[in-house]
């Protein structure tokens, strides 16, 4: 393994720590073996069935159907947190109090200038 040199601001990353390499244990390296295991199983399932050329109907993917369901669903998975809710605070709440002064400001100093009589208006209908 390369010898990785550790940047002054930034500590190793856990990927290339040697002790998740070599010091591991039995049980762990067995259940890593086990997990993998698994899944070139479900692999190997997906691949029958996706190649099979009798297939009538189509091919249940279980993780797929909890996503789809999810998307459809987004208020049942919804979790407010800090960052949810300085987003909508961001794009629902200040917006319209912004608007609301731009148009109030211009409308304050439209009026004062009619009362002043310095308004030039362009488009008068009387003179």
């Amino acid at each position: 393994m390369a010898d990785y040199r550790e940047a002054p601001l930034a500590s190793r990353p856990k990927t290339l720590d040697p002790n998740e390499y070599f010091n591991l244990s039995k049980e762990y390296r067995r259940a890593e073996e086990d997990r993998a295991a698994i899944r070139a199983s479900l692999k190997m399932q997906y691949q029958t069935q996706l190649n099979n050329p009798h297939r009538k109907a189509l091919i249940e993917d279980p993780a797929l159907t909890r996503w789809v369901h999810a998307r459809a669903n987004p208020y049942l998975y919804f979790k407010p947190t800090f960052k949810t809710s300085l987003v909508g605070l961001l794009f629902g709440v200040v917006p319209l109090f912004g608007l609301y002064y731009i148009f109030k400001a211009h409308r304050d100093r439209k009026e004062a200038q009619i009362k002043a009589g310095t308004l030039d208006r362009k488009f008068s209908l009387s003179s």
